[in-house]
């Protein structure tokens, strides 16, 4: 039986060959502890405080910023309602948010007689 070398894997961030001593295992590949960090953040991360999206892995946090729900009840905090509209993370605003109502006052509303 012929010697076959192990199979060496690249790690998916820096494309550098991963070896058994150094290897972090998650989203299906195999990552240099180093590089395995937050795409936004830079935070290091452990298997179970990462979400991967399209190949980039990030923490929870930076994820749910980025790629959750937004708007009324989606908040940091309880009761809270942010303006943030994510263009620091990447995220492309197709309408501009206000604060200000965007309803038409009843016929006659604000009229005193």
């Amino acid at each position: 039986m012929p010697f076959k070398p192990p199979e060496v894997v690249k790690c998916p961030k820096c494309n550098q060959n991963v070896y058994a001593a150094e290897e972090v295992p998650a989203a299906g590949k195999k990552w240099h502890k180093m590089c395995f960090k937050c795409g936004l953040c830079k935070k290091m991360l452990e298997a179970m405080t990462m979400a991967e999206h399209e190949g980039q892995v990030y923490c929870k946090q930076c994820y749910a910023r980025k790629f959750g729900p937004k708007g009324y009840g989606f908040g940091q905090g309880a009761g809270t309602l942010g303006m943030d509209t994510g263009e620091h993370l990447g995220n492309k605003s197709g309408s501009e948010m206000t604060n200000k109502p965007n309803y038409a006052p009843p016929p006659g509303a604000g009229l005193h007689e």
